[in-house]
């Protein structure tokens, strides 16, 4: 008979009371482990939780899975999908998606399978974030066709120091978003932000082995898409990464017998790891004695795997990435304009599905943006919103309404002119602030030139080149720049400065393919002064004198494509310095400015 013929029917002559008092016994995870809000009324908890599955039964309300299913988080289930709606629908199981610390930050990629646990929390099931400060030491040889570069200690601290103030905030602005979007005040609702290092840094080699490495079977560890990709391309794979699923696998187990974990969620590349797990923890449980009698016991007591769809845009690309870099979280790698740009620029074939996958917006309010997006596509009402939900996500709403604002000032003279009165405005603003130089802890100093650094690069770079300097970056929507990189044929140099092109080189090729644009100083109409237009930086580069578009003699605003801009402040090069502050290139500049007047002694 097949587990699903198992699952146990309706008991129609059961009373409510009995079917109550067996959910107690049941005792949901919030009445195990070590989760910090016990449960103020366990009865009045679990009738509510009963009443729940009547509705859902009755067809009066969506099942967790249904809801995931619709919004389209599930790609996968592992051990059934009837078995785990069965079971959601019974008990408020544990869930926990995990992240390996490999950078600064996270980024846009990683918030599916979270959104997935965020929905699931905001219903009522306790949830784990899983900071994998032990597993990121061996690497995750999921998806990749090489192996991870060694990450020295200092490096390895500074992105587990940021990604775990990282996932606290993301939690904060979850509750604030869930009470925007009336989530019911009534469901008891608890998350944790838990370190594998804090267990694995204590486990015995050989205890790993005597118990979890028993259960698992090198047939099926030597099948995964992962290993016979590195060995069918010659490249290979070590020992440690090959036993990266081993390690997974008890972090699973540590949690399951810990805190009741019966769920974890992940990528669509996960879905052999959450296989071994589900392996690994029935092995366990068998070693400790564990065992079920019946059918509803094996799946009541059971663990589950959901992975969700690997994400790209209408047009088949990697969803996640601009311009060949990802799409940072933290607000220093990636300011949450620019974020909020980034949604903005979707396509109207993809706008509503990211509606579903990234906001909690109801999907009746997300059907009638649709409809009204669909009378006039041009105002793009459905991008705003979820640029504007994302980034109360990311960085709280606050700073979505800073975005938001911000954006509607560049462009509110339209798309082909800037506004003055905002650059006046922004510029007074950094102007009246004293720039003083912050007395801060040495971990927080290197972090900052450090994240500056991996945002700017495709590839990661060690605590010691990354902190070479000791001045700070300006962290500001608004960048400060010297006005001694302004001169004649450099505006490829202001534009890697600014942050617009990744060197000067590419700053060139943007000029030349037209796609680089600076606002014209006096160039607002007698109808409207303070529009001011803006005009493509002109081809003959190297007569091309950026100083010459100053506003204010203290502003430059560019413009890279359609919509991304920066302002700059220009101050002297004595200011520039004394505040502590530097850009790409700077120390480039100086080294070839003091070596031509070496030369020209």
């Amino acid at each position: 008979m097949s587990l699903i013929q198992q699952l146990p029917r309706a008991r129609p002559f059961v009373c409510r009371q009995c079917v109550r008092k067996e959910r107690l016994a049941l005792g949901g995870l919030r009445h195990k482990g070590t989760w910090a809000r016990k449960a103020e009324n366990p009865e009045q908890e679990a009738r509510q939780w009963e009443d729940r599955g009547y509705r859902i039964k009755n067809g009066d309300e969506k099942s967790m899975i249904q809801i995931l299913e619709e919004r389209g988080f599930v790609k996968d289930i592992a051990g059934g999908r009837e078995q785990l709606d069965w079971l959601l629908t019974k008990k408020p199981i544990a869930a926990y998606v995990g992240v390996d610390p490999t950078a600064p930050s996270m980024h846009v990629g990683h918030l599916l399978p979270f959104m997935a646990l965020f929905w699931m929390y905001l219903n009522g099931y306790p949830a784990v974030s899983l900071l994998g400060t032990g597993t990121v030491k061996i690497g995750d040889p999921s998806g990749r066709t090489t192996e991870r570069a060694r990450q020295a200690d200092d490096v390895r601290s500074m992105n587990v120091h940021n990604m775990h103030r990282q996932l606290h905030y993301l939690w904060a602005n979850v509750k604030c978003l869930g009470i925007k979007h009336n989530f019911p005040a009534t469901i008891s609702r608890e998350f944790k932000v838990l370190s594998n290092h804090s267990w694995l840094a204590n486990l015995s080699a050989v205890d790993l082995m005597r118990d979890l490495g028993s259960g698992m079977r090198l047939g099926s560890m030597l099948a995964r898409d992962s290993v016979k990709v590195r060995m069918e391309n010659g490249e290979g794979m070590a020992f440690s990464e090959f036993s990266y699923p081993l390690f997974q696998a008890y972090d699973w187990w540590h949690m399951y017998n810990d805190n009741g974990v019966q769920l974890q969620l992940g990528g669509s590349d996960q879905y052999g790891n959450l296989c071994a797990g589900m392996d690994a923890v029935s092995h366990m449980r068998k070693l400790h004695g564990i065992q079920q009698e019946t059918a509803e016991d094996s799946i009541l007591n059971g663990t589950f795997g959901l992975t969700t769809p690997l994400l790209t845009t209408a047009s088949g690309e990697k969803f996640g990435k601009s311009a060949g870099n990802a799409v940072w979280l933290d607000k220093e790698m990636l300011s949450p304009f620019d974020l909020y740009q980034y949604f903005l620029k979707t396509a109207d074939n993809d706008v509503e599905r990211y509606l579903k996958l990234f906001t909690f917006l109801p999907m009746k309010h997300i059907d009638l943006i649709m409809e009204d997006q669909r009378q006039d596509e041009s105002r793009r009402k459905a991008q705003h919103l979820l640029a504007k939900e994302v980034v109360s996500l990311v960085h709280g709403a606050n700073n979505a309404n800073k975005a938001e604002a911000a954006h509607k000032e560049a462009f509110s003279q339209g798309t082909h002119t800037f506004s003055l009165s905002g650059l006046r405005k922004s510029i007074a603003e950094i102007s009246s602030t004293k720039q003083e130089v912050k007395e801060s802890d040495d971990l927080e100093t290197r972090l900052l030139e450090y994240k500056k650094q991996y945002a700017s690069s495709s590839a990661p770079q060690s605590a010691t080149e990354s902190t070479t300097a000791s001045s700070k970056q300006d962290t500001s929507n608004i960048v400060t720049l010297p006005i001694t990189l302004l001169s004649e044929g450099s505006f490829p140099r202001v534009l890697h400065a600014a942050g617009l092109a990744s060197s000067s080189s590419e700053g060139r090729r943007l000029i030349t393919k037209r796609g680089a644009y600076v606002v014209l100083p006096n160039s607002g109409r007698p109808e409207n002064p303070y529009g001011l237009s803006w005009e493509q930086i002109p081809e003959a580069i190297s007569t091309t004198d950026p100083n010459e578009y100053l506003i204010d003699w203290e502003a430059l605003v560019l413009r890279s494509g359609k919509s991304k801009i920066q302002i700059c402040h220009i101050v002297t090069e004595e200011k520039f310095e004394a505040q502590g502050l530097t850009c790409p290139g700077w120390e480039e500049f100086k080294a070839r400015r003091a070596t031509a007047e070496e030369e020209g002694r």
